[in-house]
């Protein structure tokens, strides 16, 4: 799978989350999920849980721990589905 399909595909997920107060056209590679799209613990937490229902993979703890940017997201699938 492309970087660019994953994208497409992790962007809705994401989306879910985001607070009423940050608008959709923040989602860009380099945001920081908890600084920039003010995604809190919980919902980062039903992230993770969308992402590996969505890509059909499981993510470790360490994945998890690493999971800061949008970016972060993309690698740790790309890493997962190969």
């Amino acid at each position: 799978m492309t970087t660019e399909r994953i994208y497409a595909k992790l962007v809705p997920i994401v989306k879910t989350y985001l607070p009423e107060d940050v608008d959709i056209s923040a989602i860009e590679p380099d945001s920081n999920l908890t600084k920039d799209l003010n995604i809190n613990s919980v919902h980062l937490v039903d992230i993770v849980l969308d992402v590996e229902d969505a890509f059909d993979i499981e993510l470790a703890n360490e994945d998890v721990e690493n999971l800061h940017t949008v970016n972060d997201a993309l690698e740790i699938i790309q890493k997962k589905i190969k």
